[in-house]
């Protein structure tokens, strides 16, 4: 098939949607489909199959941007009708003035359009200080509809969660829901321990710097822990609060290590924790869990009624009470204090994430394609082939 990919946000893989995006993009050019990728990345230009459009300006905010790691894209028509003129079908990563774009090039062309769900409301409202408003979250979800989901002909959601969360705002969806999944490269490995953890308790949190994120509670968890000095608090990532985060657990006697690893060392990093925490109060799937929890490393997650992740709690001790560094202090001492116990759940949790392995998960993802491109020629019956329209 001749696939397009459209990525209104997409350039280093340090976030979520931009690594389910490559993960997708990489498996369907290796089943040999014609794959187009239209993105704002200046880096990809002149790349085989990589069309560039412009990146939104939005002036004194584009500082805000940039250290959120990522960049916006507006949309180009040239561009978008060399990527999207012959496709058989449109895949949009995310709703924004690109995927729309694209969405609305598809109607007029009679091209199938499916969209991937990847971004909370309190991912958009976090930004205008709004993440706790209700209102303001359940209008973000209606407009999101509004302007895009309910005209595409199948929605791609990571999560049963966010397709429930979605769903009782707007009613029923075409959806298909399927884990972005965990590359077959994260597993249990013996690997050199930096020296400088070597009489630590390495605890490992995944995940952008911000508000949502929650990395205060785990700062104020392990100040209040009555193992305190032994702890190495381990941020991987980046975003807008560095600054800040790094101020603020320099009150700690081992402050946080904060730094965006590549992917391989980020496979190194995880091997060489103790216990993976995810504290977050909005997530929609967090493969960064599951990458680490596929390695071995038990997690403690937050109970947060707004973070699908807390579903990959097996048992009482892998779960604490959201924005409560007391309870999660309490739940990182017992895993301190049992290493017998962390051992047995680990390898629970290594038979449990085979669920998600990632091939599987970007077969059914191929399946979604397939099935909407096969669902909308029923329905639209080339005219040209003497059918009527529906």
């Amino acid at each position: 098939m001749k696939i397009a990919i459209v990525c209104d946000v997409l350039g280093e893989e340090n976030n979520g949607t931009t690594v389910a995006a490559m993960n997708l993009i990489r498996f369907l050019r290796s089943r040999d489909h014609d794959v187009r990728v239209v993105c704002p990345d200046d880096n990809r230009r002149g790349q085989a199959g990589f069309y560039v459009v412009p990146q939104l300006n939005v002036g004194p905010l584009n500082d805000y941007v940039r250290k959120n790691g990522v960049a916006i894209a507006v949309s180009d028509e040239a561009v978008l009708d060399s990527a999207l003129k012959d496709a058989d079908v449109i895949h949009i990563m995310t709703p924004f003035f690109l995927g729309k774009a694209a969405l609305e090039y598809g109607r007029r062309h009679r091209i199938p359009v499916t969209a991937g769900f990847h971004a909370q409301a309190e991912n958009i409202t976090n930004h205008l200080h709004l993440m706790n408003s209700r209102t303001m979250n359940n209008l973000t979800y209606k407009a999101m509809y509004r302007l895009v989901f309910q005209y595409v002909d199948a929605i791609h959601y990571p999560t049963r969660f966010i397709r429930e969360v979605f769903e009782k705002e707007v009613g029923p969806t075409n959806g298909y829901v399927i884990s972005n999944g965990v590359n077959s490269r994260f597993v249990k490995t013996e690997v050199q321990r930096p020296a400088e953890w070597t009489d630590k308790f390495v605890i490992l949190f995944t995940g952008r710097y911000g508000l949502e994120k929650s990395h205060r509670v785990l700062i104020d968890a392990v100040a209040q822990s009555r193992y305190e000095s032994a702890i190495q608090l381990v941020f991987a990532g980046e975003g807008p609060l560095h600054a800040e985060l790094e101020a603020y657990g320099r009150k700690l006697t081992n402050p946080p290590v904060m730094k965006f690893y590549a992917r391989d060392e980020m496979l190194r990093v995880i091997n060489s924790a103790d216990l993976y925490v995810h504290p977050a109060e909005i997530e929609i799937e967090a493969i960064a869990c599951l990458e680490a929890i596929s390695c071995g490393l038990v997690p403690v997650i937050a109970d947060s009624p707004r973070s699908a992740t807390r579903f990959f709690a097996l048992e009482e001790n892998n779960l604490f009470h959201y924005n409560d560094p007391a309870d999660l202090a309490r739940k990182i001492e017992y895993w301190i204090e049992h290493p017998q116990e962390k051992e047995r759940c680990g390898r629970a949790y290594q038979g449990y994430t085979q669920q998600f392995e990632q091939r599987h998960c970007m077969e059914e993802m191929e399946r979604m394609l397939q099935e909407t491109v096969a669902a909308y020629k029923r329905k639209n019956p080339d005219p040209d082939a003497g059918g009527t329209p529906s």
